[in-house]
């Protein structure tokens, strides 16, 4: 055998096969992997992916098995160079690059018609022959699904591995955060591929992989057009639609794709004399006008439909409270979310988020700068005006490419009516857009979580001092929750709402963990007694679970079931982030309240969080950078304070952290763990007066209020009397204090790693 090449999951020959007479390539498995069962599986998973297809673009496979322990396959020789090869020795005008793009999407196509998902096209797994064939190399990190692209693929369980998977620069932005990858992750990776063989640069790329990973998830590539290269505006459109972050927003197949390229290609070539048609000048006319038809009916695979076509993009903007009284704003804010969730159940519509359009919230609109920013079709807007029981609303559906208005109404109705009201848009709005939708997706539409107009009001009250998320709003949260269940004792998501508000109690020391949990458990149980698909109540259990039982895997199980039932409930991310963070997978937590993020960009907790986990990270300067960007959206926000002072004491700037943590205190009312903190920067800095003080403190306020002993055990460790912080830790043990989840990553506690008693800590909390 003569050697042909090796790379990091293999060593490649080149042999004859006496049997059929053939010259064959050999992948053998170097031995230093031989027992790497990660490795084996890899190889033995590219050969079972290439064993299922056949397809003249996909490198076949021969033989496959294992001889005195050495893994070997058995492969299509190949003549020729990698695609990375080529660009290092000379460019490709853009007709190569769609012929070569048409090659590959067809030989996706086979794979992903038996359930195979690449997920590492790049340019060296992708090989051109040298009698001019394309053929698709390196099936190792391929995945078999039942389907190439599930039913709603944005809700697969986030229990999935989480593990980011691929090549940074090609990978597509839903492995980039470590998400399930399927067919249109294939899409986005031919897409960076297409891009860079025309533009003979890389889409993203960066001077570290995280930084390419950075761009994938943060940035657009320069438009073709923009280029010395005379590109169709059709290609550059196509290349950008198959780089989309949103896969909903890419071609759903590779097929799809396949096929604008090949109008495109055909468009232009269709004139030149070597590919006409034998017929009369009549007829090669109407075969160039038949032709340019196709063209621009492909095109419009990627571009917004024209009017008369079904609209598939919408914002429900804030509705407008008109009165300006703060005690109606629970209904202006209810009415929206109630038309965004509902809206969201039709499979063919994307609808921006609560938390991105809620960023609108108090100005005035202008459609096509909303539709521009918001990359929408159509925006729908409202006005609620309530005196006594009567209700009055004002709603226009503006289609924002012609500034026009597709329908307005006005509903003047008693407020016992809401719920009516409220579903007579929502099919209005359907309409309208041109969906076509199944009886089935029309009863998701409509559909209620209770008949009683008077629970349902209750309800709102409730949701709107939850948003508020504060110790006093979420005692007046959880009494609107019950006055709602004695109007409706079947009203699933407001005993969801309880759930949730007391999931939050001892957070924010309302009350301790083992009075808050349980009635958070008991209520999220009973919300899914009465409906299995409430996702609040998953999200409040997976808490209850991580915060206060440590069952890791039943946490995770509920995490995942929340995210399938609803995709974009940023709380749900957020959580499931701090599940990863007591895991240790602090990596995959940024990506999760990344996620979280995008749902709720404007969501100060989530931004605090995400700052959070950078410091968990040691990666302070960008903690920073988050934090102060938080402060900015509100400066008197007390968790950014926190996490900035945490930060600081990191860096050793002493005197800047406890200016933030004293901040905190006094913006919390004195919360605790804020004081606690607080103790732990004095300590830290040299003032250990001042940190035994806030010892005293904090012994007082446990007289009146609660204090988890976890906040007294940070002052300790500050001291260095790590006696006495393990004392409180153990008492935290046995309180189930919430914040001892973070004691994994959390460095403060850096110093007592070593100690056997923090092992058996975490031991006794199933962390080890």
């Amino acid at each position: 055998m003569a050697p042909l090449g090796a790379g990091g999951m293999g060593e490649v020959y080149r042999a004859r096969d006496p049997r059929l007479d053939r010259d064959v390539a050999i992948k053998v498995l170097p031995e230093h992997l031989a027992l790497d069962s990660q490795a084996l599986a890899r190889f033995e998973r590219e050969a079972k992916a290439l064993a299922a297809l056949s397809h003249p673009n996909i490198m076949a496979i021969h033989d496959f098995g294992a001889d005195q322990g050495l893994s070997f396959a058995v492969m299509e020789l190949l003549e020729g160079e990698t695609l990375r090869g080529r660009f290092q020795r000379a460019g490709m005008e853009w007709r190569q690059a769609v012929e070569m793009g048409i090659a590959i999407a067809d030989g996706l196509a086979a794979a992903h018609s038996k359930g195979v998902v690449h997920r590492d096209l790049k340019p060296e797994n992708l090989f051109l022959t040298s009698d001019g064939r394309v053929k698709i190399l390196d099936f190792g990190l391929a995945r078999r699904t039942s389907a190439p692209i599930p039913e709603r693929a944005d809700e697969t369980a986030v229990t999935h591995q989480g593990a980011v998977m691929g090549t940074p620069g090609y990978m597509s932005p839903e492995q980039v955060r470590g998400d399930p990858a399927d067919a249109r992750s294939d899409i986005f990776s031919l897409g960076t591929v297409l891009y860079e063989m025309i533009a003979r640069r890389r889409a993203f790329s960066g001077e570290t992989a995280a930084q390419s990973m950075t761009a994938t998830l943060e940035t657009h590539p320069p438009k073709l057009n923009d280029s010395t290269r005379r590109v169709p505006a059709e290609l550059d459109a196509v290349i950008a639609h198959c780089l989309e972050k949103n896969p909903h927003q890419r071609f759903q197949s590779v097929q799809d794709l396949a096929f604008v390229l090949r109008m495109i290609l055909g468009g232009v070539v269709a004139m030149r004399p070597s590919v006409q048609p034998p017929a009369s000048r009549r007829r090669t006319a109407g075969w160039i006008a038949a032709a340019a038809a196709v063209l621009a009916l492909a095109a419009g695979i990627v571009w917004f439909t024209r009017r008369g076509t079904a609209i598939d993009s919408l914002a429900v903007m804030p509705f407008v409270n008109v009165g300006a009284d703060v005690n109606q704003e629970y209904l202006s804010e209810g009415i929206t979310e109630y038309l965004i969730n509902n809206l969201s159940q039709l499979p063919h519509l994307r609808i921006v988020p609560r938390g991105i359009v809620f960023a609108y919230k108090g100005k005035e609109i202008d459609p096509a700068k909303v539709g521009r920013e918001l990359k929408v079709r159509a925006i729908l807007t409202g006005r609620v005006v309530q005196r006594g029981d009567s209700l009055n609303l004002q709603v226009d559906l503006v289609d924002v490419s012609e500034v026009s208005q597709l329908w307005g109404n006005q509903y003047d109705r008693k407020s016992d009516e809401i719920l009516t009201v409220q579903e007579d848009i929502a099919k209005a709005v359907s309409d309208k857009l041109r969906l076509r939708t199944t009886a089935e997706e029309r009863k998701l539409l409509v559909k209620r979580s209770t008949q009683n107009a008077e629970a349902y009001q209750l309800y709102l009250k409730g949701l709107y001092y939850w948003n508020r998320r504060t110790g006093e709003t979420l005692k007046k949260a959880i009494e609107f929750f019950r006055q709602a269940l004695e109007k409706d004792p079947g009203y699933a998501l407001a005993y969801a709402g309880m759930a949730e508000s007391y999931a939050m109690f001892s957070y924010y020391t309302v009350a301790p963990p083992a009075e808050a949990f349980p009635k958070a458990k008991a209520a999220a149980q009973k919300a899914l007694e009465i409906d299995e698909a409430v996702a609040e109540a998953h999200a409040s259990l997976g808490w209850v679970k991580i915060s206060y039982e440590w069952d890791w895997t039943g946490a995770e199980r509920e995490f995942g079931r929340a995210l399938e039932i609803d995709p974009n409930h940023a709380t749900a991310r957020q959580w499931y982030a701090a599940y990863l963070v007591a895991m240790g997978r602090l990596d995959e937590s940024l990506g999760a309240y990344r996620r979280a993020l995008e749902t709720e960009p404007l969501s100060l907790i989530i931004n605090a969080m995400m700052g959070r986990g950078l410091y968990f990270l040691h990666r302070n300067d960008e903690a920073m950078d988050q934090l102060r960007k938080t402060l900015e959206m509100d400066p008197r926000f007390a968790e950014a304070h926190l996490c900035l002072g945490l930060t600081y004491e990191q860096k050793g700037m002493y005197q800047e952290a406890i200016v933030e943590l004293r901040q905190g205190l006094e913006n919390s009312n004195g919360e605790p763990r804020m004081e606690g903190a607080l103790g732990h920067a004095y300590a830290m800095s040299g003032r250990r007066a001042d940190a035994e003080k806030i010892l005293l403190q904090l012994a007082e306020q446990s007289k009146h209020r609660y204090v988890a002993p976890y906040d007294i055990a940070v002052v300790y460790l500050g001291l260095g009397n790590h006696s006495q912080a393990f004392e409180y830790l153990e008492r935290a043990f046995e309180d189930h204090s919430h914040w001892l989840i973070f004691m994994r990553a959390d460095p403060r506690f850096d110093g007592i790693r070593g100690d056997p008693r923090y092992h058996d800590l975490l031991r006794r909390m199933h962390l080890t």
